[in-house]
């Protein structure tokens, strides 16, 4: 099991204890729930057949009482241990308690005379092995239709005995792990299927990654086609201002931004004229002006290409300097952004490292001499205090490195920086 499935494994598993335990509460409430109603429920049933059997519901005749007593009489020998019945008016013309009805009756809460018009319930905990059921039901001459005028009200109180507790406690008891542990089933039910679906994004994002990293590397061919300085070039400065970077704790879509635009800071060249391009000789001042025009065409073509837009900041300031004498926009100091700071550093170290056409690659204590000399106009000073002790051990992973070489340290850091 690798890190991501056992960081899945535990965030599953914590979700689903989290449901278990807020959905466990629940089902107990509602399993109790339900079986105060269906006690209630039978409970009313049972005295409306009562009531009905002893005439006791229309309470307004001259043996209104004596029905009314012996409807009580029975009722409170059944599922009721207090039973008392009201005429329309709410006067009670009877009532009728069981031993354990006596036991209550005096802890149960008062209330004026009864108007209402629904059935309802109350559920009372009286004590802590005490629980009582209070009915309160309006009587009408039909059970259904709710539109017949009230004749009476029966109120019952049921004492839930030690067994129906029971009986209640260990079916809620038993809705609630049910529940639970449907949660956990879920949850050890999505493991595999959120693994799979990972390894398959994981699969597509890494083959998405690897076309960018192709069409970057195909861009930076073109480039090489155009300019043969440039093919190792842009794999050892992408890399050496990688290194950089991570000393400055630069990560995430900073850092990839920073890669794609050292790998790609010449990608303009593409637009300048091969006379220009490729001439032997210095250029003239018509000419250079031509030449610089490629910070801007590179720009233009990075910009707006999806994940190669964050390039931008490199391909634009790339040839910036530290004291605003650089160009397109003669930025100085910390106007220039912090990645086209990083990377001025790397791309003159690896052109002085670097064998060219035109010279043969310099030692690197005279290179360092350059670098040193240039800080604090050309090179920004916190980067060259960054580079310094980890230039020799550049230096030398670089020494007659190919491009093949070259490729791989990069992809190495792409890997490390984009695959995640």
């Amino acid at each position: 099991m690798n890190l991501f499935q056992k960081r899945t494994a535990l965030r599953i598993a914590a979700v689903s204890l989290l449901l278990a335990s807020l959905a466990s509460p629940v089902a107990w409430f509602v399993a109790r729930e339900s079986a105060e109603e269906s006690i209630v429920s039978l409970a009313s049933e049972e005295s409306g057949r009562l009531l009905h059997h002893y005439n006791a519901i229309n309470l307004s005749g001259p043996d209104a009482v004596e029905h009314a007593t012996e409807a009580a009489k029975t009722i409170s020998g059944g599922l009721f241990d207090i039973a008392e019945i009201y005429d329309r008016q709410g006067q009670k013309l009877a009532e009728s308690l069981t031993q354990e009805g006596h036991a209550v009756e005096s802890s149960l809460p008062k209330h004026g005379t009864p108007h209402y018009v629904a059935a309802s319930y109350e559920s009372l905990k009286l004590s802590s092995d005490l629980w009582v059921l209070r009915v309160f039901v309006p009587l009408r001459d039909s059970a259904t239709d709710m539109s017949l005028p009230i004749t009476g009200y029966f109120e019952g109180v049921r004492v839930v005995p030690t067994w129906q507790r029971e009986q209640i406690f260990a079916s809620s008891l038993t809705m609630a792990f049910m529940i639970g542990l449907a949660s956990l089933l879920c949850g050890a039910a999505l493991y595999p299927v959120v693994v799979h679906l990972s390894a398959d994004n994981e699969r597509k994002a890494r083959e998405v990654l690897d076309s960018h990293i192709s069409m970057m590397e195909a861009l930076g061919r073109a480039i090489a086609k155009r300019d043969s300085d440039t093919g190792a070039h842009n794999y050892r400065v992408a890399w050496i201002s990688a290194s950089i970077a991570e000393k400055m704790g630069v990560a995430g879509s900073a850092m990839q931004a920073l890669i794609a635009g050292s790998f790609l800071h010449d990608v303009g060249k593409i637009g300048i004229p091969d006379a220009i391009l490729l001439k032997p000789g210095k250029l003239d001042a018509a000419e250079w002006l031509t030449m610089r025009t490629h910070v801007d065409q590179g720009e233009e073509i990075v910009t707006g290409m999806g994940w190669l837009d964050g390039a931008n900041a490199v391909v634009a300031a790339h040839h910036e300097k530290w004291d605003g004498s650089g160009y397109p926009r003669q930025l100085a100091g910390e106007a220039i952004p912090l990645s086209a700071r990083i990377f001025a550093v790397a791309d003159v170290f690896d052109a002085l490292c670097s064998k060219r056409p035109y010279k043969e690659p310099m030692g690197f204590e005279a290179a360092m001499a350059i670098l040193e000399q240039d800080t604090g106009s050309h090179f920004d000073p916190a980067v060259m205090a960054l580079f310094r002790p980890m230039a020799r051990q550049i230096f030398d992973r670089l020494a007659n490195t190919n491009e093949h070489d070259a490729q791989q340290l990069l992809e190495d850091r792409v890997r490390q920086h984009f695959d995640r």
